[in-house]
């Protein structure tokens, strides 16, 4: 770490603690060549893999377009900005978890489909029939057979 003083890169941590419930490490340091003192934070940097998109183009994440979606798919509905923000923790952490560096498109998709099944069924829907582009009714009816079966062996 370079001294902010006298620009040395030669500096020792005197003391490091835990901060933002344990997200973060405040460190100490010293300067060995003028002898001032700073502080340093440390946080882990989480990637998330970038999105490979139908057509191949890739593109960086973007947590506020899925976050959107959700909420387009939701909108109006009874559920809790809450559970959008948990639902939308839930599938970052599955990405990143993956360990992926790039991942498709399909994938996300598929991980918003799981999420929403469980929140909302007419926000499961509505996000299907974008999603997978349902062309006429029967698209429709065949994805609402779909979730009620799904619903019906889990209860």
């Amino acid at each position: 770490m370079h001294c902010p003083f006298c620009s040395t890169d030669d500096t020792k941590v005197i003391d490091s603690r835990l901060v933002a419930d344990g997200g973060q490490v405040r460190r100490r340091r010293e300067c060995t060549a003028c002898g001032e003192r700073f502080t340093t934070f440390e946080t882990a940097e989480l990637v998330l893999p970038r999105i490979i998109k139908s057509d191949g183009v890739r593109q960086p994440f973007d947590e506020a377009k899925l976050r959107s979606g959700m909420m387009h798919a939701l909108q109006k509905r009874p559920v809790a900005i809450e559970q959008i923000d948990a639902a939308v923790g839930r599938i970052l952490h599955r990405l990143r978890a993956s360990g992926e560096r790039e991942v498709k498109a399909r994938m996300v998709g598929e991980l918003v489909m799981d999420e929403l099944k469980s929140l909302d069924s007419v926000g499961y829907v509505r996000f299907a029939s974008v999603y997978r582009s349902f062309q006429d009714i029967s698209a429709f009816r065949t994805e609402i057979d779909k979730l009620e079966r799904d619903t019906q062996a889990s209860e």
